[in-house]
């Protein structure tokens, strides 16, 4: 499978259907009556977090995604049927933000968390809502509000509870096999990993998530090698095992140019609590593996704010050391849970449902213009769209409302006159009385 951590997309909510405008007329009552129905309300796009997915391949084929409209009302009171939601499943650990001003909408970091990311429109009234004592064959019913569009973009950060990094080819790949239920590509040569691999360990009764983090560099912070693609990746990990390969030369060298590099890219994540791990000591023999433990004694661990570092020796070829550092794993983590709450747990599914929550139509505000005056507030401006200007019954009950809300009393106030244009979201109206 392709490894995609960024996407950028466009979601489309589903248009309220239109609210009908229709009369009874039978044959034995002498009087009939508007009995339009309402329409229903369109469809949301929803993101769900789900822990299958580690990765935001699908949106890069697909750039579009449209929710259900919602079904015209119809004559005797029948109303129209509510759109589909679309529901978008992304991996745990997605970012989603607003492309048109890179605000952040929500980062999905439990396994079930929905958001909707785009509200579906509210379903046109029909014309039998709009009888009164003064209006007692309305002609007119609501249009149905459209459906929010936006364009966004994704990020994905993995969510691990540990990462172990490394130059490439010190035998990462090779540990996350041993240990876990990850089948990554192996192979004798650099960069061998090109995307995170996540594999679930289990260590008596304790479980926890590792990543696999494809090799890092000097200068990855700076985009050399894969550079800083996949540094982001380690951000949200609690603990981060440092693996070094015994037969490389200078490991006090590696280890410290490394732990340079993630303190470069972000303080934070060099404080993160670290395990040195020293691979392959089925490759050489044991008075280098003594004289590695002097050096790393005698020196104090770089990223750890001076704390020695004692190396676990292990092969993640033949097993050897795999117990001692399994355990050593385990009980940083059970140490760290007791003060972090964990970040990988399923949240019930609960959606806010925008429909039900109408805002108030005297929260607006009057700015006088060349010609006019504009008007806004997130209600009045719905109200506003969802007028037909094809029948004066609509238009009437807007300038009505306008001036129930007091707009009419606030153009007074700032020299309106008849005629002057009003401008609602993407209405226009004509300023038709003052008093």
């Amino acid at each position: 499978m392709h490894f995609a951590d960024e996407a950028e997309i466009k979601v489309k909510a589903g248009d309220g259907g239109h609210g009908c405008t229709s009369f009874r007329r039978e044959k034995y009552i002498a009087r009939g009556g508007p009995d339009g129905g309402n329409g229903g309300n369109g469809g949301s796009v929803i993101f769900e977090a789900d822990v299958n997915l580690n990765t935001l391949v699908n949106f890069v084929s697909k750039k579009h995604y449209e929710a259900k409209k919602g079904l015209y009302g119809q004559g005797r009171n029948k109303f129209g049927t509510h759109g589909d939601d679309t529901i978008l499943k992304v991996p745990v650990g997605t970012l989603v933000y607003d492309k048109s001003n890179n605000d952040l909408i929500v980062d999905l970091t439990k396994n079930g968390q929905q958001i909707i990311v785009a509200r579906g429109g509210l379903g046109g009234k029909g014309n039998a809502n709009f009888v009164s004592s003064v209006r007692r064959s309305p002609d007119f019913a609501e249009l149905g509000e459209p459906g929010e569009e936006k364009e966004l973009k994704l990020e994905l950060k993995l969510i691990a509870d540990v990462a172990i990094i490394g130059y490439p080819s010190v035998g990462k790949s090779t540990l996350i096999s041993r240990i876990s239920n990850a089948r990554p590509k192996i192979a004798d040569y650099p960069f061998t990993t090109l995307i995170p691999n996540l594999g679930v360990v289990k260590v008596d009764t304790t479980d926890f998530v590792v990543a696999d983090i494809p090799g890092l560099i000097e200068g990855a912070h700076e985009g050399k090698g894969l550079g800083i693609e996949f540094l982001k990746h380690i951000e949200r990990t609690k603990i981060l095992v440092h693996m070094l390969d015994v037969t490389h030369e200078e490991l006090r060298d590696e280890y410290e140019k490394l732990n340079i590099e993630l303190e470069s890219y972000s303080k934070e994540l060099a404080k993160k609590p670290q395990i040195l791990v020293v691979n392959k000591v089925d490759s050489t023999i044991s008075e280098i593996i003594d004289e590695i433990k002097k050096e790393f004694s005698a020196r104090g661990g770089f990223a750890t704010g001076g704390k020695k570092e004692k190396p676990i020796f292990i092969s993640a070829v033949t097993g050897e050391g795999i117990d001692e550092f399994l355990y050593s794993l385990k009980d940083e983590i059970l140490e760290l849970r007791k003060t972090q709450n964990p970040k990988l747990k399923t949240q019930k599914k609960k959606i806010f449902r925008p429909h039900l929550e109408i805002p108030d139509a005297k929260k607006y505000t009057v700015e006088k213009t060349n010609d006019g005056f504009l008007v806004s507030g997130k209600r009045i401006e719905q109200l506003a769209i969802m007028t037909d200007m094809s029948k004066r019954g609509g238009i009437y009950r807007m300038h009505d409302i306008m001036k129930k809300v007091g707009i009419y009393r606030e153009m007074i106030k700032m020299e309106g006159k008849l005629g002057n244009k009003i401008y609602i979201g993407e209405r226009e109206f004509d300023f038709k009385e003052m008093d």
